[in-house]
């Protein structure tokens, strides 16, 4: 596969309503699914005379986000108001911060365990509180075009991520937003809800063209309305292809490319512009003259630090660390939350085999989390019960081949796996009868011997059907090398 003739810039700024009861600025709540309007207030609809109150749980929340992030923690902070004009933004401004935000200089380490491209540091402007708008909904279907607006998220506290330009394919950006969304869930700051709007991304995308008289830039352009993590990869390939579609037929002449905003549609695969690209001149920034500073403590920065306990990079590094599996179970386990690796490292510590114990996890427990639609605290398999059957299958007591039955009568009857045994009459065979068995059906079956002396070794399968006829207990694995060292001893 031939790299395109191009090398793609992407940054993201990615918009996360933070996890408070009450929106940034007032006492409403940031309940989702209330009836349109019934979530507002004078203050967070903008009414003559009111003045607002900053939240300082919000405030917290978005200094914890930006430690973790790895940021430069402003001590002197302040609030500005973005003023523009649309139906959903009452007040005709929305209160943010524009020149002095709480932090910057940061980064998020990214890695592909699949080896898509190498582990990467991506770097992070800035982390800032803002307040968010309503929400315009806007009937194209029925043929009115009618526009309603529901102001109950107006004033809902959102955190404002934006990464530097240093993502340089679709893959990089979504893996990005993958670790984010991780991360922040990890903190506790956001339920990253993307189907509830509680984590928004917007991506900032041109192209660097080597021609040969050197490197030549496309002129950025936003790409909105993504809301999953796919449509962004997806969004992002088509965009790269269509700008430098769009160059090639311009003649090759930047300058009539404007900078502009396009909107990603789904369905048609494909963006649709929206209109040109404003800069920040264009919102007339200007301090907000009805809220005070925000200054901020090392001592504040160190507890916050202190509580953020073991995030999703340095958890990776532990389990493979500690327990010898690979990159790609590390990541499987910790992209699942902190009570699912909890339950994995109690079963390989109680079952002393971390492989298999990642096996059983990521295969049988995941699989039945997906079915049942259910978290690990109401898995029906303790680890310590999932470490027994582990342990019972390593000490040869349960054949491997019957271990996942155990285990299904197990989730249905929460008996222990020495209880299910019992009741299903699975006992151990042992060696020698064993042998006895293998003896019998090598003698029996002077064909199959003749083909695996031929080189056929799939025809022992033959001999492990018919012991497992004769004994549902025998240990398939066993039988097959048993009854092969007998037939080699007889060439």
């Amino acid at each position: 596969m031939t790299s395109p003739p191009y090398e793609v810039i992407i940054g993201l700024e990615v918009h996360v309503q933070l996890a408070t009861r009450s929106k940034l600025f007032c006492g409403c709540s940031t309940e989702f699914g209330a009836p349109p309007n019934t979530q507002t207030c004078p203050v967070c609809i903008g009414m003559p005379g009111v003045l607002p109150v900053m939240n300082r749980r919000a405030f917290e929340l978005a200094l914890k986000t930006a430690v973790a992030l790895n940021c430069q923690i402003a001590r002197f902070t302040k609030w500005d108001r973005k003023q523009y004009y649309y139906p959903d933004l009452p007040k005709g401004y929305q209160i943010s911060q524009f020149d002095l935000p709480l932090s910057r200089d940061g980064h998020l380490p990214i890695s592909d365990p699949k080896g898509a491209f190498e582990p990467r540091r991506i770097g992070i402007i800035r982390v800032h509180l803002e307040e968010d708008a309503g929400k315009s909904m806007h009937d194209e279907l029925s043929g009115t075009a009618d526009s309603r607006i529901d102001l109950n998220r107006a004033g809902t506290p959102l955190l404002e991520i934006v990464s530097q330009p240093d993502l340089r394919s679709p893959a990089e950006a979504k893996a990005y937003l993958t670790e984010l969304k991780l991360l922040l869930g990890y903190l506790g700051v956001s339920d990253c809800n993307m189907q509830e709007g509680s984590l928004r991304v917007d991506a900032n995308v041109n192209l660097h063209i080597d021609t040969p008289q050197g490197t030549v830039a496309t002129p950025i352009v936003e790409v909105k309305n993504m809301n999953s993590f796919r449509a962004v990869e997806r969004a992002l390939a088509y965009e790269a292809q269509r700008q430098h579609e769009q160059w090639k037929q311009t003649g090759q002449k930047l300058g009539d490319v404007p900078k502009q905003t396009r909107g990603w549609d789904d369905a048609a695969q494909l963006t649709r512009p929206q209109r040109s690209k404003e800069e920040s001149s264009d919102y007339r920034y200007f301090p907000e003259p009805d809220l005070l500073p925000v200054t901020t403590t090392e001592e504040q920065i160190e507890r916050l630090r202190e509580s953020l306990g073991e995030l999703p990079a340095a958890l990776r590094t532990r389990l493979e660390a500690t327990y010898g599996i690979t990159p790609y179970d590390s990541d499987v386990l910790v992209n699942q939350g902190r009570a699912l690796v909890d339950y994995y490292v109690e079963v390989a510590e109680t079952c002393g085999d971390a492989k298999q114990a990642a096996n059983w996890v990521q295969q049988d427990v995941l699989r039945t989390l997906n079915q049942r639609q259910i978290d690990v605290a109401r898995f029906p398999v303790s680890a310590a019960a999932l470490a027994e059957l582990i342990s019972l299958i390593r000490a040869g007591r349960l054949p491997g081949s019957r271990g996942r039955e155990v285990f299904e009568a197990m989730l249905n009857s929460r008996k222990s796996a020495e209880e299910v045994m019992r009741d299903l009459g699975i006992q151990q065979v042992d060696d020698s009868t064993l042998e006895d068995l293998c003896r019998e059906l090598v003698a029996a079956n002077p064909q199959v011997v003749t083909q695996v002396k031929q080189g056929k070794l799939k025809a022992a399968a033959a001999l492990i059907g018919q012991a497992k006829k004769r004994n549902p207990n025998v240990d398939p694995s066993r039988v097959r090398e048993i009854c092969l060292a007998l037939i080699e001893k007889t060439l």
